[in-house]
């Protein structure tokens, strides 16, 4: 067979016609150090701050420490296999996470992978995790009440829909419950819930994601667990991949709720990382800029003005106190960057006051503007009865002999707690809330015994409910107290057929 020369002309021309050179070029540094998560590598010389960075071995790790011929960097993952002189090359993409619709219902970690087995999250979307808070101008001040379902809370301590509240108490004092309960209290609330769960026992998140779905309320919540058998740099991550996450549907005109449980394991955990990267540590320990740890993460909770699509993002921040010491460094930093807190009390919780919210250390520095009208004419004396009541209830163990005036102060203010006592995950609508503050500030318990107010209250709704639906509609879709003559009359007639029974 001959060979002929165009024939190979053409077959080269061909080939160079269809040649694609293809340059790719990778910055690729060199591991030297290694251990605790940390690694240090040599010659990413043009690396950014918190950017994504990929080990030889495909685990991720995010920059942080940026030296004149050494990054230090955080490693996203296990680090057993990392060895000195493996190669870590750059991505070019700052640390993002996952958003979107398709995580509703999901469990992920900080990375937005799942936890849940039930298959990969099918999003085309990321946002970066570190993002400049709304200014501003872009800003509108609270108005909206955001319904917690806890009497105690709506009534006392109202949070708007934007408003950043603190809760803090000491551990096992029933912060966990109050978030599911407000979680729970969002349903047909046209609310996005996101729970970051931090440091906790995989068995407490299965609990409450168990809880979540139980009561239906998976449907518009995400999950964000690190919990303690995850390395430390993933607690760090996990609020911010959560705010990350809301501000999607934020920007998007939706309400969103963040609840970041608790942030005082997340500071422990950045107090970790700051130590291992050899950063100056400062009181307690802490890096110097642990406040900024933590006011970049809850100013990014806003309500944002009619021009930017008047979503909003509120912010429940949890600080675990030691001993009941809310002057302690961490608390006082996080008092300091939110709108008010609720403060809960171990004495009044192994006094069987639940929640046990302690009404005078606790605050909200939004107050009526986040109450709908009704609420704020039937709860106005509430808090200072409250404070006379706790004041006299210690002046009363000392002496026998009081006046009238202060025996119905005692009777009205025993009556009070018993009132703003409530069940676990039992979140009440806003309009029964109403109506059984209503009996009470109106002083229609004051001749009821302690022990039967609660039953009180439920024969109350189970009334309302048959006979005066149309009075509870009313307070349902405008907010406003019905006609005081029609619910006197309502209460009266209640009132005497309980007398009956």
């Amino acid at each position: 067979m001959s060979i002929r020369a165009d024939e190979i002309s053409s077959l080269i021309k061909k080939q160079v016609e269809d040649y694609q050179s293809e340059i790719e070029v990778n910055d690729v540094g060199t591991v030297i150090r290694v251990g605790d998560g940390i690694a240090t590598a040599h010659g990413l010389g043009n690396v950014m701050a918190g950017e994504l960075l990929e080990f030889s071995n495909g685990v991720m790790g995010m920059a942080q420490n940026l030296e004149e011929n050494t990054v230090g960097i955080v490693i996203l993952g296990p680090f057993t296999e990392i060895r000195e002189g493996d190669e870590v090359k750059r991505t070019g993409r700052i640390m993002e996470v996952p958003v979107g619709e398709e995580l509703l219902g999901r469990v992920v970690n900080s990375l937005g992978q799942p936890l849940d087995g039930k298959g990969p999250v099918e999003t085309t979307k990321t946002r970066p995790i570190e993002s400049p808070a709304p200014g501003v101008m872009d800003r509108k001040s609270v108005h909206e009440p955001l319904q917690t379902g806890v009497k105690a809370i709506d009534s006392l301590i109202p949070v708007g829909r934007g408003q950043r509240e603190l809760v803090i108490g000491d551990r096992q004092t029933g912060k966990t419950s109050i978030a599911m309960d407000t979680i729970i209290n969002q349903k047909d609330q046209d609310m996005i819930c996101i729970y970051v769960a931090i440091g906790q026992k995989e068995s407490t998140v299965a609990g409450v994601v168990d809880t979540l779905e139980k009561h239906g309320a998976m449907d518009y919540t995400i999950v964000v667990s690190a919990s303690a058998s995850m390395p430390a740099p993933m607690l760090y991550l996990a609020p911010y991949a959560g705010v990350s996450m809301g501000e999607e549907f934020m920007y998007n005109g939706k309400h969103v709720l963040v609840i970041y449980d608790d942030l005082t394991k997340q500071a422990s955990a950045y107090r970790e990382l700051s130590l291992l990267l050899r950063r100056p540590p400062g009181r307690e320990a802490f890096p110097g800029d642990v406040f900024y740890l933590h006011s970049r993460l809850l100013e990014r909770a806003a309500k944002l003005s009619d021009d930017k699509g008047a979503g909003s993002l509120t912010a429940l921040p949890f600080i675990e106190t030691q001993a009941g010491d809310i002057s302690a460094y961490i608390p006082t930093n996080v008092i300091s960057i939110t709108d008010g807190q609720i403060f809960l009390q171990s004495n009044l919780f192994f006094a069987g006051v639940r929640p046990a919210i302690d009404a005078g250390l606790s605050v909200s520095r939004v107050g009526g503007s986040a109450q709908i009208k009704a609420m704020k004419k039937v709860a106005g004396t509430l808090r200072l009865d409250l404070a006379s009541f706790r004041e006299l209830e210690a002046f009363a163990q000392f002496g026998s002999d009081l006046d009238k005036s202060t025996q119905a102060k005692l009777a009205r203010g025993q009556r009070t707690v018993e009132v703003l006592k409530q069940g676990l995950h039992e979140p009440l609508p806003v309009e029964k809330q109403v109506i059984i503050l209503y009996a009470l500030t109106r002083g229609y318990l004051d001749e009821i015994e302690t022990e039967d107010v609660r039953r009180f209250e439920q024969e109350l709704f189970t009334f309302f409910d048959s006979n005066y639906k149309s009075l509870l509609d009313e307070i349902k879709d405008t907010g406003n107290l019905p006609d005081e003559k029609e619910l006197t009359k309502a209460m009266d007639e209640f009132h005497k057929s309980f007398d009956a029974s």
